[in-house]
């Protein structure tokens, strides 16, 4: 048996084939896995998984490198991809800033037969695309000869359409979509255009506290002093509360801007020597029955196109981190290119942006150079603190620069007032835009966008600068303020405007200033040429309202003292001679006082109106259009600040005067104010 076995040991071995060792190979590894199958069936009695148990890859390292010789290359080539995704997605998000992916509160534009504005929860976004906004049907009919809508059936257009125009359905400018999105960095366009997301902290909003005028005895102060106010910043931001579903902070709510935010049809005056005209009436107090209204309209003259002195502007433009927003920034550049379509060849732009320090963005350039001037709006982009001040310097020096004989010299800041860097001292800003102003060159403010406004700050700045200050919500706001309202912007017809009224006591007990609180003048200032007030633009108008308590009236607060104003002096030989205090006062109310300077003179101009009973009306419902719907705003306004003098006229009432005094409201701006009060109507808890 040993000789055989050696005999063996010397017989050449076949080489086996390659299928006998493949079955080989698989028999081992069955026969393997058969010996852990025992094994491993302890350690998984009753699982739900029935497939067959394997070893640990590291405990057969060749099976596992069997198992997965064919996903090694999709994985190779997963990391050679992984670099480039990274850089798409920098680039992605460093233009465009996170949209919210969770459930978020809408605040609809459509509201239901009480003027209640809807909500609703949206679902969650899960790497599902947004559905594409609704198109914007006054650009399809245009497209194919169909007349469009007047502009005031048009809706409100929301910021996001502003800073991204491919979300209304227009075409893409020439040059190609990619161009038109550079020009509009940071949008989010999931919501649609007929929403607003409001989801921007409004509590860290700014403004100057200040308490409704009172009630003031004929016999204790007979005067009246204030300065006009052309400012319409407060309408735009209680509008845009409103639509939100909010209610207006008390303080945001300046009664004479939202008066004054409305066009009136007073007549115009005769040309610009006199600069503007004076229309007054007394008619019966909606809210009070005991009470009248002594209405005071201002017209300026309108100045004629083709006789508007060249425009020298400077854009001061706000491009901090915190404009970084669709309704700031992305906004405020397509506002600009609006104002830009609204100058001539003899006008000039120039640029300026502050964020950490400030830079030149653009030189002196005449208006007719529009792609320059428009390729310069478009590189603007967010980022970086705010250093205003530096800003407003550099922008300051351009101007004076560019200045030529006989032109208007104004700079144009836009911000949401955010000054958190660098010279920020109010007084010093102050005084600094004082002295360009006594040089000639004006400021006026556009803010933008809501968490960081500061509209106490740029009131002070407009006031200062004899210029504007203006909100813009919406692409329909800046359409307002930079087209419609250019020339009342740009060229001013009277400056340092004041308004002084004396009341008759003998005729009137009581009064009070609907309004222009923190526009009040000392009595002596009126006089006083050196004091600083309003301005008033080509084709503006100005509103006062008083509300008078005629004498003997039930309405009366104050009780007539017995004896009489204690140390009252007799009147002198120069008062007696004075055509204020002179001839029949008996059928008067009031005496009306106003003074203003023309543009390029310092010495002011007085004008001097009696307020009699023939200017009186027995109802309101005698009066004009004009005359109703301002006594609704006034009535509006009071209402928003919760002042005790409205509270038994309710938000019906207000909606159905001012509807019924629309008028022809061709831009719809009186049936928007409609919706606003029954709107207010449904928020109001108080």
């Amino acid at each position: 048996m040993t000789d055989d076995l050696d005999k063996l040991k010397h017989v050449t071995v076949p080489e086996p084939s390659a299928d006998a060792r493949s079955a080989a190979i698989q028999a081992g590894l069955a026969a393997f896995d058969a010996s852990r199958a025992d094994e491993k069936s302890r350690e998984r009695q009753g699982a739900g998984d029935r497939r067959r148990l394997k070893g640990g890859a590291w405990s057969n390292p060749w099976r596992w490198l069997m198992d997965h010789t064919r996903i090694s290359a999709p994985v190779a080539a997963s990391l050679l991809i992984l670099p480039a995704a990274a850089l798409l997605a920098y680039q992605v998000f460093e233009n465009y800033p996170f949209a919210p992916t969770g459930p978020h509160t809408i605040v609809s534009g459509d509201r239901d037969a009480g003027g209640r504005v809807s909500e609703r929860k949206s679902a969650p976004t899960v790497g599902q695309p947004s559905p594409p906004p609704a198109p914007d049907r006054t650009d399809q009919l245009a497209d194919v000869g169909v007349p469009a809508p007047e502009p005031g059936q048009l809706r409100a257009v929301t910021a996001n359409e502003a800073a991204h125009p491919a979300l209304t359905g227009r075409p893409a400018p020439a040059g190609g979509s990619v161009q038109a999105e550079k020009r509009a960095p940071g949008i989010l366009p999931q919501a649609p255009a007929d929403q607003v997301i409001a989801t921007q902290d409004a509590a860290r909003d700014s403004f100057t506290a200040f308490e409704s005028n009172p009630v003031k005895s004929v016999k204790a102060e007979p005067v009246s002093t204030f300065s006009v106010d052309v400012d319409t910043a407060a309408y735009s931001f209680v509008r845009r509360m409103l639509t939100e579903g909010r209610m207006p902070p008390r303080d945001a709510v300046r009664v004479e801007e939202m008066i004054n935010y409305f066009p009136y049809d007073y007549p115009l005056p005769a040309d610009a020597e006199t600069p503007f005209s004076t229309n007054i009436a007394v008619y019966p107090t909606p809210w009070n029955a005991d009470t009248k209204l002594l209405h005071v309209g201002l017209k300026a003259y309108d100045v004629v196109p083709t006789a508007r002195p060249a425009t020298n502007l400077v854009f001061l433009i706000d491009v901090s981190g915190s404009m970084n927003a669709p309704d700031k920034l992305p906004l405020l550049k397509t506002a600009f290119r609006m104002l830009l379509d609204q100058l001539g060849a003899d006008d000039t732009v120039s640029i300026v942006t502050y964020a950490g320090e400030a830079g030149t963005v653009l030189e002196p350039t005449s208006a007719s150079e529009k792609t320059k001037i428009l390729d310069a709006i478009d590189t603007l982009q967010p980022g970086g603190s705010t250093a205003g001040a530096a800003g407003i310097e550099a922008a300051y020096r351009l101007a004076e620069e560019a200045r030529r004989e006989g032109s208007v010299n104004r700079v144009l800041l836009a911000t949401d007032g955010d000054f958190n860097v660098g010279l920020s001292d109010p007084e010093a800003l102050k005084t600094f835009i004082a002295q360009k102003r006594q040089s000639g060159i004006f400021l006026s403010v556009l803010g933008f966008g809501q968490g960081n406004y500061q509209d106490s700050l740029m009131q002070t700045l407009a006031q200062n600068g004899n210029g504007v200050a203006a909100y813009i919500d919406t692409l329909n706001e800046a359409r307002k303020v930079l087209v419609e309202e250019a020339g009342a912007a740009l060229f001013t017809v009277a400056k340092d405007v004041k308004v002084q009224i004396e009341f008759n006591p003998a005729t009137v007990s009581e009064y009070r200033l609907i309004g222009y609180e923190t526009r009040a003048l000392a009595t002596q200032d009126f006089n006083n040429d050196r004091i600083d007030a309003g301005d008033i633009g080509s084709g503006h108008t100005v509103t006062a309202i008083y509300e008078i308590t005629p004498a003997g009236s039930p309405a009366q607060l104050v009780d007539d003292l017995r004896y009489g104003p204690a140390g009252e002096p007799a009147p002198d030989a120069a008062t007696a001679a004075s055509p204020d205090t002179s001839g029949d006062t008996s059928g008067e109310y009031a005496f009306l006082k106003l003074r203003y300077k023309l543009p390029d003179e310092d010495t002011s101009t007085r004008i001097t109106v009696p307020v009699t009973t023939a200017m009186e009306r027995d109802s309101i419902g005698a009066l004009s259009d004009d005359y109703r719907f301002a006594a609704s705003v006034a009535a509006f306004g009071q209402a928003l600040r919760h002042d005790r003098f409205v509270d038994d006229y309710g938000y019906d009432a207000i909606a159905d005067l001012a509807a019924g005094a629309r008028g022809a409201d061709p831009f719809g701006y009186r049936s928007e104010f409609v919706g606003l009060v029954r709107l207010a109507k449904t928020l109001d808890r108080n």
